[in-house]
């Protein structure tokens, strides 16, 4: 079988990192050209409101469906297949956005990029995790993730210089410029152990036939859900936020993104060595669970403020969910070698398709607090109230897994 390294800096390593890089670039690029885009489509403010919220809940559906699909695909055909399959699919699927001309050809064009996007990070960590040494695959996973969400500040950069357009056509060439570093990267001695074993591979139904690994995966799910309540509805949506705050000056969503996200990978980078040094998955969790209260409290109490202040609170908010590293390890460990790649995909995307709920819930309480001053804002702060409580409980729940061995199959 072949060995794991004790090197956080391998060939697996750098290039699931730039494959999470073209992930999130074409992930976000949404978010960051979504007003800009769908005005030069002839929407009025209203439209690209409501129609934004409709194309993202979209988006995120083809996550959760892709999810599934390439989870069961990593753990049956081997992890290489879904780093190269899914990345055919979302570069295909972006630059075919970039011909759209309406909102429900753009809705669809998204639903297919979701489903190719969901198999890249999920892969991509399963494959690190099995590759690298127990004592360091925190430390790996982290940089993964760190230089991967840069990809969300390199899409609003790009946005700068170039029409929305061609920001989509340049995440499809830089997917298929990835494949020629895929070449290099070699599929996990775990998984071709297993695979010669005969063992039962990658049945998604195996996480609902026991109760105690029914109890892990719901688990692994919901300690996820801050980081996109967050940045699907408080990031996302910050100039709404911004006009009942009765801040006078412009807020752009792309630069609250920017923001976010350049400190969700600063974080993610700093996540692991705090991991390392507590020895723990869990107590960095829960320290980073705090420092995301404190900014949402920050957020929901800015009254008059300024632009420059909410892209600051974005900052701090990313900083706070910068927990998506570790979130995905501890649900590639929490698995034997036979469900790993599954888990580990389909998590983050039950994540992710959760967005549609969340603003479900949200919309849902601007009716229930219609009658109150700030309907908008009520909704808002309630929502992410039972976010983190459920978030927090289900940290609680789920096990440690720093230094587990993971040489080991589901039976």
């Amino acid at each position: 079988m072949q060995k794991t390294t004790s090197s956080i800096f391998t060939i697996a390593v750098l290039v699931a990192a730039l494959g999470y890089f073209v992930d999130i670039y074409d992930l976000l690029l949404f978010n960051i050209v979504r007003v800009d885009s769908l005005t030069d489509m002839g929407l009025s403010a209203a439209q690209v409101k409501t129609e934004g919220e409709f194309i993202i809940s979209i988006q995120m559906m083809g996550l959760l469906i892709g999810g599934i699909i390439w989870g069961v695909m990593g753990d049956k055909k081997g992890r290489l297949s879904v780093l190269f399959g899914s990345i055919v699919l979302y570069s295909l699927a972006n630059i075919a956005n970039g011909f759209v001309h309406t909102s429900d050809q753009y809705a669809l064009t998204r639903f297919i990029a979701g489903i190719g996007l969901a198999g890249e990070l999920g892969a991509g960590i399963t494959l690190v995790t099995e590759l690298v040494h127990k004592d360091k695959r925190g430390l790996s996973t982290s940089f993964v993730a760190g230089i991967g969400l840069m990809g969300a500040v390199a899409a609003f950069f790009v946005s700068q210089n170039f029409s929305w357009r061609m920001c989509y056509f340049i995440g499809g060439g830089l997917g298929f410029c990835l494949l020629i570093l895929r070449i290099t990267v070699f599929e996990s001695g775990m998984f071709t152990q297993t695979k010669k074993s005969g063992v039962s591979r990658g049945n998604f139904f195996m996480f609902f036939t026991d109760s105690r690994r029914f109890k892990k995966y719901i688990c692994a799910i919901l300690i996820g859900l801050p980081t996109w309540y967050v940045i699907g509805v408080l990031v996302a949506f910050s100039n709404n936020f911004a006009r009942e705050f009765g801040i006078t000056e412009t807020v752009k969503p792309k630069v609250s993104t920017m923001f976010a996200y350049l400190c969700i990978s600063i974080a993610d980078l700093l996540i692991g060595f705090v991991s390392q040094s507590l020895k723990s998955r869990k107590k960095a969790l829960y320290i980073f669970y705090i420092l995301t209260i404190i900014s949402i409290v920050f957020f929901f109490n800015q009254q008059n403020g300024t632009a420059a202040g909410m892209y600051v609170i974005c900052a701090a908010l990313g900083f706070g969910t910068g927990f998506w590293a570790i979130f995905v390890t501890m649900a590639a460990e929490q698995f034997g070698t036979n469900l790993r790649a599954t888990a580990a995909t389909t998590a983050p995307n039950m994540v992710r398709g959760a967005v549609p709920l969340i603003f479900l819930i949200f919309n849902w309480l601007q009716t229930v607090f219609s009658s109150m001053p700030h309907p908008y804002v009520t909704a808002g702060w309630v929502t992410g109230a039972i976010v983190m409580s459920v978030a927090i409980v289900a940290a609680y729940f789920t096990e440690e897994t720093f230094g587990k061995d993971l040489n080991y199959v589901e039976q």
